[in-house]
């Protein structure tokens, strides 16, 4: 018996092979071997390096305040076998195996954890200075950018927009943020709740052009369609993510029209013995009443619970994957965190003044409960609205929008 999987006398005969070694690859692999699997776990990564947490990269890693971010596991002694630096460049579930450039790997149980990969600005692909930031490697490149104190430009202002401004303004940068739509997270949240953030890029000193849709970039400058041209030694493009799906081509699974792989309330996909987890995946919520696909780290570490349970076979009656979607995101000085999902017609609660209070938060409710809320420095609040929102209660408005009341005090 080999105690460091675990577990009983008679060894799983089966092969799990996990690919992706981001969180959710990573998270598969410690989830299997705790819910008891004793069985034979290869771990399959397309980058060379030891798997690590992606969120420090726009944070400590960017600003040299922290050389990396690798996990702190063991894999030796979690009986997981490593195989990084392996591109997997097909799927045939019909034989059961997994083509890689080093040749085809066999699996009795595969897990697709490939994640999402940055959306390329359009004509600027191969043009010195322009920049991603989505690997350990994005992030050494952009490093020294940030130590010469270049100016810069940034392309999008969503969530990972707004962090590397930050962080470029900390460290003493110049900073222009483009953004094509009239508004910062115009895809994410309302028009009355992004205002009150918009005003905090002024307030931390970067510019924030909106409604400019960049025409060319040159390693100097960028051209706006407007006509206007901004002088940049360095170019950061932030226009979203999708799901890292392309090796699926011609395999039979099922991807959907935004490009995630169709899971189950299980993350079981179209084919026998494929699951999808994290954040190349969607999975149908009854909390929402819709099929879902996030690209946040909480989902990445839930989801592999979910999948390891259904490999191993238990626990009998485990509820289907439908969590309640967490996110957080430091900018500007502000902890943002944002819990469940918002529907398009609710008007938003809000609770507290951004004008006049250090830290405030918006509520969604439907039906009169809370289906979700944004936090700005008021951790308390998501805390307790993350347990209101998994147990359905309803609220009472008035005192839910009393930022002196405690949140769950207003559960009825």
């Amino acid at each position: 018996m080999d105690e460091r999987i675990g577990g009983t006398s008679e060894r799983d005969g089966r092969t799990v092979v996990v690919v992706g070694a981001g969180m959710a690859g990573v998270q598969t692999a410690v989830a299997l071997r705790e819910a008891g699997f004793t069985g034979q776990v290869t771990l399959i990564g397309a980058e060379p390096h030891q798997p690590y947490d992606r969120p420090p990269l726009s944070k400590a890693v960017l600003l040299g305040t922290a050389e990396g971010s690798a996990f702190d596991i063991d894999f030796d002694d979690l009986g997981v076998g490593l195989r990084l630096g392996c591109e997997v460049t097909g799927v045939r579930p019909a034989d059961h195996e997994v083509d890689t450039e080093a040749g085809p790997v066999p699996y009795d149980v595969l897990v697709l954890a490939t994640g999402a990969e940055p959306v390329a600005l359009p004509g600027a692909e191969g043009v010195p200075g322009v920049h991603l930031l989505r690997t350990l490697d994005d992030a050494a490149r952009l490093r020294p950018v940030l130590e010469r104190r270049h100016d810069i430009v940034v392309v999008g202002a969503g969530w990972i927009g707004a962090e590397f401004a930050t962080a470029a303004r900390e460290a003493g940068c110049a900073v222009t943020v483009v953004e094509a739509a009239g508004r910062p997270l115009a895809g994410a949240l309302p028009a009355e709740v992004v205002a009150p953030m918009t005003r905090w890029y002024a307030e931390a000193g970067v510019a924030l052009l909106t409604g400019e849709r960049v025409a060319a970039v040159t390693g100097e400058s960028v051209v706006l369609a407007s006509g206007r041209t901004l002088a940049a030694d360095a170019v950061v493009v932030g226009i979203g993510a999708r799901p890292a799906t392309s090796a699926l081509a011609g395999s039979g699974i099922e991807v959907g029209p935004d490009g995630a792989v169709v899971a189950d309330d299980r993350l079981r996909t179209s084919a026998p013995g494929v699951y999808a987890v994290g954040d190349c995946a969607s999975y149908p919520s009854a909390r929402y009443g819709r099929r879902l696909l996030v690209h946040h780290w909480d989902n990445a570490l839930q989801g592999p619970r979910t999948v390891a349970a259904d490999i191993t076979g238990g626990p009998k009656g485990a509820p289907a994957y439908d969590p309640v979607p967490y996110f957080w995101s430091e900018q500007f000085g502000r902890f943002v965190q944002y819990a469940g999902h918002h529907p398009a017609a609710a008007t938003p609660l809000w609770r507290g003044d951004p004008d006049a209070d250090d830290g405030w938060s918006v509520l969604w409710l439907r039906d009169g409960a809370l289906a979700a809320l944004l936090t700005v420095d008021r951790p308390r609040d998501l805390a307790q609205g993350r347990r209101l929102l998994a147990s359905g209660v309803r609220l009472d408005p008035a005192r839910a929008a009393d930022p002196s009341v405690p949140l769950k005090a207003a559960a009825l």
